[in-house]
């Protein structure tokens, strides 16, 4: 019988030891990580958690959303209430004076935007029609699709261009002004805000008992403010830039009333990418009406893409960028989903929402990032 050289091996170890074997290496394989049942069920908990807190700022928005602007708006405001104090005026009286100027300020861009709105408004059939009549120049291109659809068997559905029902406007303005409880809600909050910050601030650090959670706490409170506070003070320069470009534009180029167009393009600015985009609707809508010709109409929306797109591209990232460095995807998706969630003003708080979670984040979660290998 032929023995094979493992088996002589087993046996001279065999007798070596006597008849006690030697044990068996381990010979396990490593096997991946498993996911244990308390980990799914509390990421399903967190998820649960998530959709329950969405859905009650959606259903409750009434009253989360004018508070959360005020909390906002308030941190933005609350270093002048600072400044103020250092010339002795009472934080409660500055907070007054600093919502006043404030208001005043935002009724005044108001006016300049309410009164062409109002008469182009009461002329909307005219300026349908006149609007009608200048769309003519794309009825041979209307009428050559419509052959290229036959042609292939599709419905002839564009006869003729045809406009939108101006139907939307008054539900429009309705979900746009807020109501009188929510504003009065908004400015009350603000105010208070404002006056007690210091000391709310000062209850929030002294609620957690360890000494390193009270640094971190103050540390979170003082970042906020700072960065939200550099937020309001570049924003609302940039776009008071804008809104001056762009009525030097509108004039250049024989707009009507170039105030009003500038005035409401520094306010749809504080917008990210929605803003610009319907202002510059807007400015198409307004030069086509206007000019005889829709060359001669798009000059000024032409002119304002070029202006925005080296705002958003190097005027804006050089200054709010060393400051602020938010990710353009991030952006975009904070805005889209609190302009869903609260409309016109969940996408202005969208910027400075992600401005605070980036900063509780990066406190509460720190994070060591590892060198990557070199290539």
């Amino acid at each position: 019988m032929r023995v094979l050289p493992s088996e002589r091996v087993m046996a001279s170890a065999t007798q070596g030891t006597g008849n006690q074997g030697t044990p068996v290496p381990d010979s396990k394989l490593e096997l991946p990580p498993v996911i244990s049942r308390a980990e799914v069920v509390a990421f399903a908990l967190v998820c649960l958690l998530v959709i329950v807190v969405v859905a009650v700022l959606y259903l409750a928005r009434a009253f989360f959303l004018p508070t959360t602007m005020a909390f906002i708006v308030g941190t933005m405001l609350s270093p002048a209430a600072s400044f103020l104090e250092r010339y002795r005026i009472p934080r409660a009286l500055g907070a007054v004076l600093i919502v006043v100027a404030v208001g005043a300020a935002v009724a005044f861009l108001v006016g300049l935007i309410a009164a062409p709105a109002m008469e182009w408004g009461s002329r909307l059939p005219e300026l349908g029609a006149t609007l009608r009549e200048k769309m003519h120049v794309f009825d041979r291109p209307l009428q050559l699709w419509q052959e290229l659809q036959s042609m292939v068997g599709g419905s002839e559905t564009l006869a003729s261009f045809q406009l939108p029902k101006f139907e939307w406007v008054q539900p429009t303005l309705e979900f746009l002004s807020p109501t009188f409880a929510e504003f009065l809600l908004f400015v009350a909050t603000l105010i208070l805000f404002i006056a007690s910050w210091k000391d709310l601030r000062r209850a929030l650090v002294l609620t957690f008992g360890d000494r390193t959670a009270r640094l971190r706490t103050l540390r979170i409170l003082n970042e906020i403010e700072i960065h939200l506070g550099n937020y309001l003070l570049t924003v609302t320069m940039i776009n008071v830039g804008v809104g001056i470009v762009t009525g030097v534009i509108c004039a250049a180029t024989g707009m009507p009333n170039p105030a009003g167009l500038g005035a409401l393009a520094a306010t749809l600015n504080f917008i990210p990418i929605i803003g610009p985009v319907a202002m510059f609707a807007v400015l198409v809508v307004v030069g086509v009406i206007s000019f005889p010709t829709i060359g001669g109409g798009l000059v000024a929306a032409a002119c304002f893409a070029v202006a925005t797109f080296l705002e958003g591209h190097f005027v804006t990232p050089t200054i709010v960028g060393r400051r602020l460095a938010l990710n353009a995807l991030a952006v975009f998706l904070a805005l889209a989903f609190w302009t869903w969630l609260w409309g016109p003003m969940g996408a202005f708080l969208s910027s400075p929402l992600l401005i605070v979670a980036l900063i509780v984040k990066e406190h509460l979660m720190p994070v060591n990032s590892p060198q990557l290998p070199e290539d």
